[in-house]
């Protein structure tokens, strides 16, 4: 079982990586642990002779490169790392035996039991889980996915070459879906962003079936219809897929080939399920250069001139909030209503467990803190990380750093949402 972690109001020292700076030189990148108990950093002396430190110490063995430094969910540090002009990656100090020429794009599983990376080998691409590389890599790999427990991933491949100016073997398809290393038997134009199911037993991906038709293809059987262009597709269950799509010159929200909402938009895109599977929100453009949010189909009656970005839906799924920017200025925005503060930047919104509180780290006036809809709580970090509410939502979680020195602090939820 996990360690239960702190929910003790206090503020105490994690990690004084400045004193680190004087023995292993340059700070290059640092990360905090998710509980924020620990702080990793890269360190660099000279041109390619990089340290890593979790706390204090100091990894062993001579590393030539180091970056993506980051913490797993379950409080493991792992960095991309060249030993000897090879790549692997390196875990807690312990290094893959395998190495490759090339790693990159680590992504991790909601545990952090398993670490895949993207991989090239001998001019062949593929990827490597938990130190084990594909035992077949593909001429290029372009997107991947993890499934939740780490069992499966999915991957868009170029599966044969095409020789220069041959359109009619381009015509034929040389892109395909693999999983696990294996490709599925249909060659498409192109395919694009590959999902796997909640449960890990369906993929589905974007595919390129005519220069201007697209489709999305699950577990190798194409949708019936045919669009003008789709985007990236999402499970809705773990049957269930849904897609933007392009149908007779606007945009609007496709399920399993069927579209399922009446409006029409200029643009959609950046769908998001909420947690029960129920409900759907989307990015979606009223206008040329008017963007919003609309929630199973109804649009939000305020429009912004720059962006808006992936909603996110608290966790029972009642409330959607959105980072926003119009006139220069960033925001964010819960079910159609802007907070009345702006910032110079703001980060993802954060729900607290009921859903009523959000908060989202900002910058203002060149300093960084956390803002909910009525306070801006500013402080004298330098930097932060996304904040962690405790499960009973009371009190919030602030990871920072000034001045070299990693902090971890517990405040009352109620100093940023009274």
């Amino acid at each position: 079982m996990p360690t239960p972690w702190n929910w003790k109001v206090e503020k105490r020292l994690v990690a004084d990586l400045g004193k680190l700076t004087g023995e292993q030189g340059e700070l290059k990148e640092v990360t905090v642990g998710p509980d924020g108990e620990s702080a990793a950093a890269v360190f660099e002396r000279e041109p390619n002779k990089p340290n890593i430190a979790v706390g204090d110490k100091v990894w062993e063995g001579d590393l030539e490169k180091a970056w993506q430094l980051r913490f797993s969910p379950d409080g493991r540090a792992m960095a991309l790392v060249r030993i000897d002009d090879q790549w692997t990656v390196m875990v807690d100090g312990e290094a893959w035996e395998e190495r490759f020429d090339f790693a990159w794009n680590p992504k991790l599983t909601p545990d952090g039991k398993a670490i895949a990376v993207q991989v090239k080998r001998d001019d062949r691409y593929g990827v490597a889980v938990n130190g084990v590389a594909w035992s077949d890599l593909f001429i290029s790999c372009r997107d991947y996915v993890v499934s939740d427990d780490g069992k499966h991933v999915a991957a868009t491949a170029q599966l044969e070459a095409v020789p220069e100016a041959d359109i009619v073997k381009f015509r034929e398809g040389t892109w395909g879906v693999v999983v696990d290393g294996k490709a599925w038997g249909t060659k498409y134009l192109n395919t694009y962003a590959p999902i796997i199911s909640p449960d890990g037993m369906h993929v589905a991906a974007e595919v390129r079936v005519e220069p201007q038709a697209y489709s999305i293809a699950q577990d190798g059987q194409m949708w019936n219809a045919r669009f003008g262009c789709v985007w990236e597709p999402q499970f809705r269950d773990n049957t269930r897929v849904l897609a933007p799509v392009r149908h007779k010159g606007a945009w609007t929200l496709a399920q399993d080939g069927e579209l399922i909402w009446k409006n029409r938009f200029v643009q959609l895109w950046r769908q998001q399920v909420a947690p029960s599977g129920g409900r759907v929100a989307a990015v979606v453009a009223t206008d040329y250069g008017r963007w919003t949010v609309a929630v199973d189909d109804v649009v939000w009656p305020v429009t912004f001139g720059q962006m808006v970005l992936q909603p996110q839906f608290s966790p029972d799924g009642r409330h959607v909030a959105a980072m926003v920017k119009d006139n220069g200025h960033w925001g964010i925005a819960v079910d159609g209503k802007p907070w009345s503060d702006s910032f110079d930047m703001v980060w993802n919104p954060v729900f607290s467990p009921d859903g009523e509180v959000v908060v989202a780290k900002v910058e203002r006036g060149g300093h960084i803190g956390l803002a909910s809809r009525t306070k801006f709580w500013a402080n004298d970090m330098e930097r932060l990380w996304d904040p962690v509410f405790s499960p009973d939502g009371k009190n919030l979680l602030v990871r920072g750093m000034a001045a070299g020195k990693v902090f971890r602090q517990v405040v009352p939820t109620a100093e940023l949402a009274s």
